[in-house]
């Protein structure tokens, strides 16, 4: 069958944004080859009929809702496995993160299936999907086609965009499964969101970066300030080199060892824009360059480059932004 799984992911009542983004990419590529989107949920008493049948609005049909613990890998394997064996489902996909990479590997490695991770398109060909992956830094892009009954496509963080629809109310379908010993060996102790600043960098529309050239620690104090101007869209996000030194958290690194991320606004301030930092931001929209260095690689694929002493810079535009916002 054509059908495309999805595992979407909630937290407090509100689905996750690239889990979206799947079930919308799913919907999408399903009817380009004859099937439906499908989606999967886990959880407790918070997965009402009403939140579940929302993911139509994103394309699925059919949601399959099972009482497994949120937010681990393996029981979410289970499932997956139970209702793909079940239902027959010809590709699961998954939106990017840590999480669906280690789902997206599990239930391959249960399914005897292949996988693709990293990928940053899908598209139909001769009936079938494939998915493309970027490789060798980004400069070339290798295509995955799959054999056997099932394909499993996991995208990079921000690779689908959600796009609600007028579509109806999905279908809820209960799932009763047993949990395979391993499964049950790890709990949830505590869950929350881990921020490198009051937003998180994966899900925010304007993000400051910034790295070596901010001197020292105290240096984020200008991005901050930046960030803040902005409001409640905007966060805060670091080098790999920023995070090594201790100047800023692990969580807010961006790069090929860090997230990628794709905001509507991208300021990289005091980054010189070697390939591993581009290849995790250069999907963002705008992206603003401030370095003192007119030679800086970022400058080479940045929509406006600003070359100058960013100590003196940041203020002035934060303070400019807070103008043009009222105070």
């Amino acid at each position: 069958m054509a059908d495309v799984l999805t595992y979407v992911l909630h937290n407090e009542g509100a689905f996750n944004k690239n889990s979206l983004g799947a079930v919308s990419e799913a919907a999408a590529r399903a009817a380009e080859v004859g099937g439906e989107a499908h989606a999967v949920v886990v959880g407790g008493d918070d997965l009402t009929d009403e939140l579940c049948q929302s993911l139509g609005a994103y394309g699925a049909t059919k949601v399959f809702r099972a009482h497994a613990p949120e937010g681990l890998a393996q029981p979410v394997v289970d499932v997956m496995a139970k209702v793909i064996d079940e239902h027959g489902h010809g590709y699961a996909l998954f939106g990017g993160g840590l999480l669906g990479f280690e789902i997206g590997a599990g239930l391959a490695a249960r399914t005897q299936a292949g996988v693709t991770m990293e990928v940053t398109a899908v598209r139909a060909q001769d009936g079938k999907l494939v998915a493309e992956r970027p490789v060798l830094q980004d400069s070339k892009i290798s295509v995955s086609h799959y054999q056997g009954d099932l394909g499993i496509i996991i995208g990079r963080i921000n690779a689908f965009e959600a796009h609600e629809r007028d579509g109806a109310a999905a279908e809820v379908v209960d799932v009763e499964v047993t949990l395979s010993p391993w499964s049950t060996q790890a709990r949830m102790v505590t869950r929350g969101e881990q921020r490198g600043a009051d937003v998180d960098i994966e899900g925010a529309d304007i993000l400051v970066a910034g790295g070596r050239g901010l001197g020292k620690a105290e240096g984020f104090e200008l991005a901050e300030s930046l960030a803040g101007a902005f409001g409640a869209s905007a966060a805060v996000a670091a080098t790999r080199a920023v995070v090594d030194a201790g100047w800023y958290p692990y969580a807010a690194q961006i790069g090929q060892t860090g997230k990628t991320v794709a905001p509507k606004l991208y300021f990289a301030a005091g980054i010189s824009g070697a390939i591993q930092h581009k290849v995790g931001m250069q999907a963002s929209e705008n992206i603003v360059a401030i370095n003192k260095d007119a030679n800086a690689p970022i400058f080479e694929f940045s929509d406006l480059g600003i070359v100058g002493d960013l100590n003196r810079i940041m203020p002035k535009l934060t303070e400019a932004i807070k103008a043009r916002k009222g105070g």
